[in-house]
């Protein structure tokens, strides 16, 4: 069974460092494999020259592959990122980001994700990441 987003938020507000919380991420969708987190524009996690910054797009992903991992499993187990690899393909100025989150692998141990950021209302994705998580609970 897997969570609502009500419930996937709740892990986010009883799992997550504060600083992740500052981000104000917002859980819009859950799936048997996935999860759909929204990341809010805002100036403050900007860099120079008013662009999202990559730091804030990588501990969006990282985040997304918890929640997707959650969904995954019907709730929250102790986890820890092994591996992420993130590629920038564009920019992000004034604009929420969806951040996609899918399963590619699902173990006893292990998990496996592959994360699509694209800014709200554009085509193309602004970023690309790959995680790989070990399960500890």
């Amino acid at each position: 069974m897997t969570l609502t987003p009500a419930e996937a938020d709740k892990i986010l507000a009883d799992n997550f460092a504060p600083w992740v919380l500052d981000l104000g991420l917002t859980v819009v969708e859950t799936g048997g494999l996935h999860a759909v987190l929204r990341l809010p524009w805002t100036g403050r996690l900007a860099r120079e020259g008013g662009a999202l910054s990559g730091q804030a797009l990588m501990a969006a992903a990282d985040t997304a592959t918890v929640i997707a991992v959650s969904a995954a499993r019907g709730g929250f187990v102790p986890m820890t990122t092994v591996q992420q690899s993130t590629a920038f393909q564009r920019a992000v100025t004034g604009a929420d980001v969806l951040v996609d989150a899918r399963i590619s692998k699902l173990g006893r141990r292990m998990a496996f994700a592959d994360i699509t950021m694209t800014a709200h209302g554009a085509d193309e994705p602004a970023a690309r990441a790959s995680t790989v998580y070990a399960l500890l609970g």
